[in-house]
């Protein structure tokens, strides 16, 4: 074996067996991955975000945690998953993205999780992988368990604001994670000098109250003793960590991308720094092994490959069933709740249909207030966050005295951070508890958008984790808050496999659907119209009760025309049937925008033949011009005159009274109703 330049290892209370088990943990994904390499070249997978140069890292991060702490791996983890034990062939057959795989054909590489394993799979957008720890973390500290969570990242990874905003909430609420940088001196093509302007990350830690430390990523037992210290601090003072691993990628950022951006001298340096050559040499300078032995290693791994190939390559051909690949994107409550006691669901999507409860009058906020206390009380695994949600009871006083009465760890300020907080609340989720996030206004929703859209939508779909969230987005215009707090922005949602998007207009919907929400075990975007919160009132069952999600609501029988709409859109149109009763106006509340209930709406169609659809959304891109397309293709044949939409202006909302008025759909609907009507 030729010499190398040798690391300094320090074995301390190894034994030899362990020193060579250690071996073989790195040694594993390092022959796999040079095996996937000749496969790739052969057309027998698809695509490969090398690892090679950087075993060390992920292998002794993995020996280090404990097997039911939870890891949030990236590209080029393979050591995770391997030293996790998950068996090569199963992973080749998610490589070939065969239906028998860990995500049954739906996801990439390594872009997918197993809670058996206790790994959260990664989406591309590199970040969100950090505030999911934060969630896992806070779990483990509610339920006082000495255990930690580790989120990986890349040196890129550390300019995104993900990056912040994780650490960040990290600090603030003393989480045990432990946040690895894999510094390999590129992100993609972009060298470390155009990421970041620090002498190094670690750097960071300081400025978010942490302590971090710098050390070399190619050397296992630096990394695997590191880590396990680290891991002791965070559990002995709950606090966060910043580890930044020194490494190297002796390959493209994937095998298309090429290395040529990469001055050749570097390859020269880190070949030899190669963690496998150098743990090699030690433990042959040691006397643990001798070249023979690890000859007869390297032989044994070669024929497990070969083995585990075989079993990989045999597997079950594709069988696409549309039927089975929509019911996959939710999951299905009795599966996630099946100790949960059956909940009282009111039937309430008839007109005036009596509850048969003893009912109290409440106002609309008033109504959402107690669908979260009795949730509470329900629920003692239900954790709500939010900003100023604690002693100040939120920016709408909704959770005004939940404080006093659950505690701040059940009722947690956070900081301005909506993207951590989402991710977080995945993260609760992965460990067993429900969350409800407020987000001060939906407007805000902007900022934590990718961590809803790419990843409480999909992951159920993806590798069947459920994720239990409710998010509450206060929403509409009405009071003359201008454009970044009036916004309409339900229909970004709709166009979402994998939410469900509620929005009632009522106190007893309200209530009723808040608490479906935090039993439904989906992510849900629950809208709630600002301007109706204390303008509203009605009768509300004081018991604990659901209304179904995906029912409409039929709130005023008529035969001439249909007025299909939602949120305040309800109370137009009952106030304008009131004003008109020389017009036979039917009216329908759709309450839930995803999923819908196309059979009611096919039933207002049925009663009218006229059908006109209001939102107070913008027109462009708004529910209306979905709904339409459908009754188009399916109910064309019950239409006595056009489809007609009613909705607000395509512009921004506008701050000033009369133009908010003039911006509003309201404005507009006895135009296009009375268009309608004299078709």
């Amino acid at each position: 074996m030729a010499e190398i330049r040798s690391m300094t290892f320090d074995r301390k209370e190894l034994s030899n067996d362990q020193l060579v088990d250690f071996y073989k943990a790195m040694l594993w994904p390092r022959m796999i991955e040079e095996k996937m390499l000749v496969l790739l070249r052969q057309g027998k997978i698809s695509k490969w975000f090398s690892g090679i140069g950087q075993e060390a890292i992920a292998v002794g991060a993995t020996l280090a945690m404990q097997e039911d702490e939870w890891i949030m791996p990236l590209h080029r983890n393979l050591g995770v998953f391997t030293t996790r034990n998950m068996p090569l062939h199963k992973l080749f057959k998610q490589w070939q993205g065969a239906p028998d795989g860990y995500s049954k054909g739906r996801e990439r590489s390594f872009h997918f999780g197993n809670a058996a394993h206790h790994i959260c799979g990664m989406i591309s957008h590199l970040g969100p992988q950090l505030a999911i720890a934060d969630g896992v973390a806070l779990a483990y500290k509610l339920k006082k368990e000495h255990k930690v969570s580790l989120a990986f990242t890349g040196d890129g990874g550390t300019s995104e604001g993900d990056f912040h905003e994780a650490l960040n909430t990290a600090a603030v609420w003393d989480l045990p994670v432990i946040f690895l940088i894999e510094n390999n001196g590129y992100g993609l093509s972009t060298p470390v000098n155009e990421q970041y302007r620090c002498i190094s990350l670690i750097d960071k830690a300081k400025g978010y109250g942490m302590e971090g430390v710098k050390i070399d990523g190619n050397n296992l037992l630096e990394v695997y003793d590191t880590i396990k210290g680290v891991r002791e601090y965070c559990i002995n003072n709950q606090k966060p960590y910043l580890i930044e691993c020194m490494t190297f990628r002796m390959r493209g950022h994937e095998e298309a991308s090429g290395t040529k951006y990469v001055p050749p001298d570097l390859f020269k340096l880190w070949e030899m720094k190669d963690p496998i050559k150098n743990y090699e040499q030690f433990l042959m300078d040691s006397g643990v092994v001798n070249e023979n032995q690890l000859a007869d290693i390297r032989n044994e791994f070669k024929e497990k490959i070969e083995s585990e190939l075989a079993i990989g390559y045999d597997s079950t051909p594709m069988v696409v069933d549309t039927e089975v690949e929509m019911e996959d994107v939710y999951a299905q409550r009795s599966t996630v709740n099946s100790q949960q006691s059956p909940v009282k669901v009111i039937d309430n999507s008839k007109i005036y249909s009596d509850s048969g409860l003893q009912a109290k009058d409440c106002r609309l906020i008033d109504a959402i207030k107690e669908g979260l206390y009795q949730s509470m009380q329900k629920h003692s695994n239900l954790i709500l966050m939010g900003q100023d949600i604690a002693e100040y009871g939120g920016a709408f006083k909704i959770t005004e005295g939940f404080v006093n009465e659950f505690g701040k760890e059940r009722v947690r300020n956070t900081p301005l951070c909506e993207s951590a907080i989402v991710g977080a609340a995945l993260g609760l989720s992965l460990e067993g508890y429900k969350s409800m996030m407020e987000m001060q206004f939906a407007d805000f929703v902007t900022v934590g958008f990718n961590q809803i859209i790419n990843n409480l939508a999909k992951i159920h779909y993806r590798w069947g984790q459920h994720a239990d969230v409710v998010i509450r987005m206060p929403t509409g215009a009405g009071v003359g808050a201008g454009p970044f707090h009036s916004q309409s922005n339900e229909a970004w949602f709709v166009h979402t496999p994998g939410l469900k998007v509620v929005y009632p207009s009522s106190p007893i919907d309200a209530k009723g659907l808040m608490i479906a929400a935090i039993n439904d075990p989906n992510p849900v975007l629950f809208f709630e119209h600002k301007a109706l919160y204390r303008s509203v009132s009605g009768s509300v069952p004081e018991e604990y009760y659901e209304i179904e999600i995906g029912k409409a609501r039929h709130v005023r029988e008529g035969d001439e025309v249909s007025i299909i709409t939602y949120g305040a859109g309800v109370h137009w149109a009952e106030d304008y049937a009131a004003e008109h009763p020389e017009i036979s106006i039917d009216i329908l509340d759709l309450r839930t925008l995803l999923p819908l209930d196309y059979m009611a709406i096919r039933e207002a169609l049925q009663r009218t033949g006229r059908v006109i659809i209001l939102h107070e959304d913008t027109l462009i891109g708004g529910i209306g011009g979905e709904i339409a397309a459908w009754i188009s293709e399916n109910c064309f044949d019950l239409l006595d005159a056009p489809m007609m939409r009613c909705a607000s202006l395509d512009t921004p909302v506008p701050f000033n009274i009369e133009l908010e008025k003039n911006f509003l759909a309201k404005a507009r609907l006895d135009e296009v109703l009375q268009r309608l009507i004299n078709y």
